[in-house]
C-alpha cells in the first residue's frame, strides 16, 4: 500500500472520531456494540459490550443512573400487561395477574440510588471516607419462574451500584427476557446516550453460562436458581451472590388468630401459584387447634382433598428423575392453577379456587420437596416444639425463610432462633417479608447460601477508603497535634 497524504489525514480523521466518541453525547452512543440494545448470541461478545458500557458508566454523573433507572421503572410499570402477558404466554407457569403484580412491585419499590450510603470517620488524626464503588460487569442465571421481574430488580440494584450485567436467562424465559432488556436499553441509549448496560444471551445454554463465568471481565456473578445452578455459580472460583432454593415451612400454635393465620397462609401459597421461593410450602400445626385450623382455610376460600384425592394428586404431581431416582415435580402440574390440581385428583371446583390443601403425613413428597404448586400439605404436631422440629427439618438447612402464626412471644423467639433463616415472618404471608404488605424492600434475588439476604445496590458494590491525614477535623485545636 501507497501511504501517501490523504491516506493519512483518513486515519488521522477516524482515529479522532473514534476518541471523540469515548465521551458521547445522548443519541450518539459508539461502540462496536452500539444499538444492539443488549441483544448478543456470544457470550464473550456480550461480555466486551458491558464492559464497554460500563467504562461509560463509570464516567457519568449518579445523575445518569438515576435516568437509566427511572426507564427501567417506567417501562416494568407502563408496560406490565405487555410483558407479563409474554411471560405468561412463554413460561406456562403461574398466574397472568401476578405476573403483571410482579413487574409492577419491582418498578416501584426495588431500591434504587437512595441506597447507596457514605460513612465517615473523623478525629485527631485527620478525616476517612468510606464509598462504595461498583464492581464492574455482573453475570448473572435468571430463573425460568420469574424470568423478566428478576432481570428487572437486578437491573435496577446493579445499576444503581454503578454496574452492567450479562444475563443467560432460563431458556423457557429467554424470550420475554430479551424483548425486556430490548427496552430498557433502548430507552436508556435513547436518553443518556449508552447501550447494552444490560446485555442478554439470546439462546441461552450450559456453555453460555460457561463462558460468562469463565470471562475474565467480569468480576461478579450473581445466580437464582436451583441448587444445581447454585453450586456450579460457587465453584466458579469467582467471588458468588447466590439466592439458592427454599422449602418454606409454616407453624401455627395453639395461640394463633386462626381465620387471620388462613388468609395469609392462602394469600401467601397461592401468589403466582406457589412459584415464589419464599412461599408457604408446608403446614405444622400444633394438634389442640389442627381442625380448627383445617376449618378455617375452607372458611377462607380454600378446597380441602381427602386421602384418595391427595394420593390421586401426588401420582400426577412427582415423577421419578436422575440416576438416583429421586421425587421432582412433573412439568405438567409445576406452577398450575388448582383448577388444573383439583382435576388431577377428579375434583371439579370453581374456576375461583386458588389453593388446595389436605392432611398428610410429615414424610409426604408435597412436605419434603420444593413443590411450587397451588397444594399445601397440613401436618399434625404435638406441640409447639414438635411444630419447631419438623419445620427446621423439612426445611432442609437452606435457611432461607420461615413463617409462624401465633400470638405467643416465646413462640416467636423460639422458632425464630430454631430456624435462623434469612427470612422469618411472623403474623402474615410470605411477600410481607419483601415490603408487600410489610416493611422492607423487594427482591427476587434473596442470597440466604452466600449470606446477603435480600439484595440491594449495596450488595453489588465494593467499600473503598479515602483518608487525609491531621486536617479537614474542623472542631479540633492544631495546637493539641
Amino acid at each position: 500500500m501507497q501511504i501517501n497524504e490523504d491516506l493519512i489525514r483518513s486515519v488521522v480523521s477516524q482515529v479522532l472520531q473514534e476518541v471523540r466518541g469515548q465521551g458521547s453525547q445522548p443519541g450518539h452512543s459508539h461502540g462496536a456494540e452500539a444499538g444492539r440494545f443488549g441483544q448478543f448470541d456470544c457470550a464473550d461478545k456480550a461480555v466486551a459490550a458491558a464492559r464497554y458500557a460500563f467504562e461509560q458508566l463509570r464516567s457519568r454523573p449518579m445523575e445518569d443512573r438515576k435516568k437509566a433507572i427511572d426507564h427501567i421503572r417506567r417501562i416494568s410499570i407502563d408496560q406490565r400487561v405487555e410483558l407479563g402477558t409474554m411471560e405468561m404466554n412463554e413460561t406456562k407457569v403461574g398466574r397472568l395477574d401476578h405476573k403483571i403484580a410482579k413487574l409492577e412491585s419491582l418498578g416501584k419499590l426495588a431500591p434504587g440510588t437512595e441506597f447507596l450510603t457514605t460513612q465517615a470517620f473523623s478525629g485527631d488524626r485527620g478525616l476517612a471516607v468510606i464509598e462504595h464503588a461498583p464492581f464492574g460487569v455482573i453475570g448473572c442465571i435468571t430463573p425460568v419462574t420469574h424470568s423478566l421481574p428478576t432481570i428487572t430488580g437486578n437491573a435496577v440494584s446493579m445499576i444503581a451500584g454503578g454496574n452492567t450485567l450479562v444475563v443467560n436467562p432460563h431458556p423457557s424465559g429467554r424470550k420475554v427476557a430479551a424483548e425486556g432488556v430490548r427496552r430498557f436499553n433502548q430507552a436508556i441509549y435513547d436518553d443518556i446516550g449508552i447501550d447494552n448496560l444490560i446485555c442478554v444471551i439470546r439462546e441461552p445454554t450450559l456453555e453460555s453460562a460457561a463462558a460468562i463465568f469463565g470471562n475474565r471481565d467480569v468480576a461478579l456473578i450473581c445466580v437464582t436458581g436451583g441448587p444445581a445452578v447454585a453450586r456450579a455459580a460457587l465453584n466458579s472460583g469467582k467471588r458468588a451472590i447466590v439466592a439458592g432454593p427454599g422449602n418454606p415451612p409454616v407453624v401455627v400454635d395453639e395461640t394463633a388468630d386462626l381465620d387471620r393465620a388462613a388468609r395469609c397462609i392462602i394469600q401467601g401459597a397461592s401468589f403466582d401459584n406457589n412459584l415464589l421461593c419464599i412461599a408457604e410450602k408446608e403446614v405444622f400445626v400444633v394438634e389442640s387447634v389442627f381442625d380448627a385450623m383445617m376449618a378455617a382455610m375452607q372458611r377462607a376460600g380454600a378446597v380441602p382433598l381427602n386421602q384418595a384425592q391427595i394420593a390421586q394428586l401426588t401420582s400426577a404431581a412427582f415423577q421419578e428423575v436422575g440416576e438416583d431416582r429421586h421425587l421432582a415435580p412433573t412439568k405438567a402440574l409445576l406452577g398450575q392453577d388448582a383448577v388444573k390440581l383439583a382435576a388431577a385428583a377428579g375434583v371439579t371446583v370453581a374456576p375461583s379456587t386458588e389453593l388446595l390443601y389436605g392432611e398428610t403425613r410429615e414424610e409426604h413428597p408435597f412436605v419434603s420437596i420444593e413443590q411450587m404448586m397451588p397444594f399445601l400439605p397440613f401436618v399434625r404436631c404435638r406441640d409447639i416444639d414438635h411444630g419447631i422440629e419438623l419445620a427446621q427439618h423439612y426445611e432442609h438447612g437452606y435457611r432461607h425463610t420461615s413463617i409462624i402464626h401465633s400470638r405467643d412471644v416465646h413462640n416467636m423467639t423460639k422458632m425464630a432462633r430454631a430456624m435462623d433463616t434469612t427470612l422469618f415472618v411472623k403474623n402474615g404471608p410470605c411477600m410481607a417479608s419483601l415490603g408487600l404488605g410489610g416493611e422492607g424492600y423487594i427482591s427476587f434475588s434473596i442470597a440466604g447460601p452466600t449470606g446477603e439476604g435480600v439484595t440491594s445496590p449495596m450488595t453489588f458494590t465494593r467499600e473503598r477508603r479515602c483518608s487525609l491525614i491531621d486536617d479537614l477535623w474542623i472542631l479540633g485545636d492544631p495546637g493539641t497535634r
